[in-house]
């Protein structure tokens, strides 16, 4: 599918019109969060390979352009532009499975005008949902305190191609798995599944039901007991268990998707190990997130697994992202790049060029971030790099593997509590005095000349 037109219309109509008057014009968008969402005390940056294959490929064909020349809106000299288009711009990032927070710039483009305002709503897009799953799924993974997490959210995100960016953004995030067999075969992530209360219903008896999954996938078994009577399903699972091990397999798991988890994984536990079958893991679903699977460990609950869908896919607590995309720059009639910011109430940007400059303590853990000028000397180390130059992308693609060490190793040396689902520590981050300086200056000069 070509995303050409996945844009909004007055991305177009504004480029018409610095065709005709700052078409030489070339601008610096950043594009931020402006403020984090409840109990969230940092985020996770996901989407950048979607946002540079998009740049890469960024072309209107002749029914894109058939379709603009209809709406009766656009010049043939602006459709002819269209027609030769191609991103020509560069653009800094920060790399994915990078630990960035709120007024911090997550993607920098310095591009001409046009094409810096072409591209506002898919970057805004992409990185709004990658984003934001990616940070609700590291949330989910600490609230798990290093049990295994899978993604069963494909059948509630919203849309065929959000359920694939899930998959990517919980795996990156450190979940095990998907159940979503395309994204296992797009991505290369573990893929896993279990059974349906349905397979069980088709079955006169559920002890049949059992025998002839375990019987389909003798070395890869795991039974889901809350059909009917939990208690009874269990006992179920221990008979098949047994079964099983008698033919020299093993019965994988069992699979709790309702009621008292804690007290039904308690029961299963005993019940499991009295039968000689400890070796038999307990995965939980139904309706979990951080939050529940918090209370579930608070409360002694003996799951080794979970499953989460709805709430993890659709970052259901935190739906979105206050994510936006203003420019700080751009060039004047001598080709000099002058800053310049928004200053509505509670909406004021900062201007110019800027960087984000992490911290360290001598025992190697983060203290601190400053947001200054590019080209300020705070001893910091950057965290935004040059991803695209001229159009052409520069930036080699880490693997998935890779993303998930880097982020595992962002999170270890944050302190602990911005890392808990009920977060009190707010991590600091400091305007550079240089920053300061220029806003309150340009402020004082913006203001004059209105």
């Amino acid at each position: 599918m070509n995303n050409a037109l996945l844009l909004d219309l007055y991305e177009l109509t504004m480029a018409q019109s610095y065709s005709l008057y700052k078409r030489d014009t070339f601008a610096t968008f950043d594009l931020f969060v402006r403020a984090l969402p409840k109990h969230r005390a940092y985020l996770v940056a996901c989407g950048l390979e979607s946002v540079l294959n998009y740049i890469k490929e960024l072309r209107f064909n002749k029914e894109d352009l058939g379709y603009l020349r209809q709406l009766g809106l656009f010049s043939e000299d602006f459709l002819g532009y269209l027609s030769r288009f191609k991103f020509k711009g560069d653009i800094w990032a920060m790399p994915e499975g990078t630990v960035f927070f709120a007024d911090e710039p997550v993607v920098r483009i310095t591009a001409p005008i046009i094409e810096a305002q072409i591209i506002e709503s898919f970057l805004l897009n992409t990185i709004n949902l990658q984003t934001m799953i990616a940070s609700k799924a590291s949330r989910v993974m600490q609230a798990a305190k290093g049990r295994g997490v899978y993604d069963f959210s494909l059948r509630r995100t919203h849309g065929s191609d959000a359920g694939l960016k899930v998959s990517r953004a919980s795996f990156l995030a450190g979940f095990s798995g998907t159940s979503c067999v395309l994204a296992g075969k797009t991505y290369k992530i573990p893929v896993a599944g279990t059974m349906a209360h349905s397979f069980v219903m088709t079955f006169k008896h559920e002890l049949d039901s059992f025998l002839a999954y375990s019987n389909t996938f003798p070395r890869r078994t795991i039974l889901l007991v809350d059909t009917y009577d939990t208690k009874k399903g269990i006992e179920n699972a221990i008979r098949i268990g047994l079964h099983l091990k008698e033919t020299k397999c093993r019965l994988e798991g069992i699979r709790l998707d309702s009621g008292n988890i804690t007290a039904l994984s308690k029961l299963a536990r005993r019940a499991l190990n009295r039968a000689g079958l400890n070796y038999v893991k307990i995965f939980a679903s139904g309706d979990l997130d951080e939050f529940r699977i918090k209370k579930l460990l608070d409360n002694g609950a003996l799951v080794d697994s979970f499953g989460v869908g709805t709430n993890m896919g659709t970052s259901a607590d935190a739906p979105s992202l206050d994510v936006v995309y203003k420019i700080s720059e751009f060039t004047d009639e001598k080709g000099d790049f002058v800053p310049t910011m928004k200053l509505s109430s509670e909406k004021i940007t900062y201007p110019g060029r800027k960087q984000v400059y992490r911290f360290k303590d001598k025992r190697d853990r983060f203290i601190k971030d400053i947001l200054g000028l590019e080209k300020e000397k705070t001893g910091g180390k950057p965290l935004l790099i040059k991803v695209a130059e001229k159009g052409r992308i520069i930036y080699k693609f880490p693997s998935l593997e890779k993303i998930r060490a880097l982020l595992e190793n962002n999170l270890s040396k944050f302190p602990e509590d911005i890392k808990s689902v009920y977060p009190r520590y707010k991590y600091p981050v400091i305007i550079s005095s240089q920053l300061n300086k220029l806003r309150h200056s340009l402020a004082g000069r913006l203001a004059q000349g209105q």
